[in-house]
């Protein structure tokens, strides 16, 4: 595993309640999440798996490891983004996500892009 400052990935993020696919009564609360990833680095690199950490209010603690996202292994060159929408269930109206993107440059080196661990947060539970 390399790291340097030839690989720099930087991670935004968006959320959004989805009310509608929502059920309080049942504990169901539904997020998306858009995750914008653009490479600042001097590399390429592509995106090779995602490592998700995500805990509910009552500390229940969901892992979630898989290839690529959305179906995808986007392969970024110097300066190039890619921007995704996924979603997440809670059984808490509020909650976070963290974790990281497994990258790999063209010559073969792979390297971890942290997600910063972010808030998930429903309708009335923030003020």
């Amino acid at each position: 595993m390399m790291d340097n400052d030839a690989q720099q990935i930087s991670i935004a993020v968006k959320t959004a309640y989805l009310e509608s696919e929502s059920d309080p009564e049942q504990q169901r609360f539904v997020f998306a999440y858009t995750i914008t990833i653009r490479n600042t680095g001097q590399v390429a690199a592509k995106l090779i798996s995602r490592h998700w950490v995500i805990r509910d209010a009552n500390g229940k603690v969901q892992e979630v490891q898989g290839d690529g996202v959305v179906g995808e292994q986007p392969h970024l060159q110097p300066g190039e983004g890619f921007e995704y929408t996924s979603g997440t269930l809670l059984e808490t109206s509020i909650g976070t996500m963290g974790g990281s993107y497994l990258m790999q440059t063209d010559a073969g080196e792979q390297f971890n892009a942290p997600i910063d661990e972010f808030l998930l947060s429903g309708p009335r539970t923030l003020h």
